[in-house]
């Protein structure tokens, strides 16, 4: 059985991580949801100005430069050095957010056998209860 990473079931969701971890078939939907996105490089160099403090060099780290505070362009890695990383995790949340949204497409028309709903289903009466 795959393992999904803690810190992404943290970010998928439980029900999202389920189906990754126990359908090929879902791991190939995010595979190709993931080569479809096309993130526009206005897109990928807005992120990098607006996020300068993921970008920091470990000696700025060390140092305790404030990335708010206009650090000097030594401290923070070169926008040619990090745009490749950057544009794939913004490809990689286009395609979960596509992803998300075919499973809540898809799911839309289940009905749950009586007893087993869903803890969280907002659309049955007693969506608090446990299993």
């Amino acid at each position: 059985m795959l393992t999904i990473p803690e810190a992404d079931v943290a970010d998928l969701g439980s029900i999202v991580a389920a189906a990754l971890a126990h359908s090929p078939a879902a791991r190939a939907l995010l595979a190709d949801l993931e080569r479809e996105q096309h993130i526009p490089e206005t897109a990928v160099r807005d992120y990098y100005d607006r996020n300068r403090d993921r970008y920091l060099t470990p000696e700025a780290l060390r140092r305790g430069v404030d990335p708010f505070d206009e650090p000097a362009p030594s401290d923070i890695h070169p926008y040619e050095h990090v745009r490749t990383g950057i544009a794939q995790e913004l490809r990689q949340a286009a395609a979960r957010r596509a992803f998300f949204d075919w499973l809540d497409e898809a799911r839309a028309d289940v009905e749950y056998a009586e007893g087993h709903e869903h803890p969280g289903d907002p659309t049955h009466q007693d969506h608090e209860h446990r299993h």
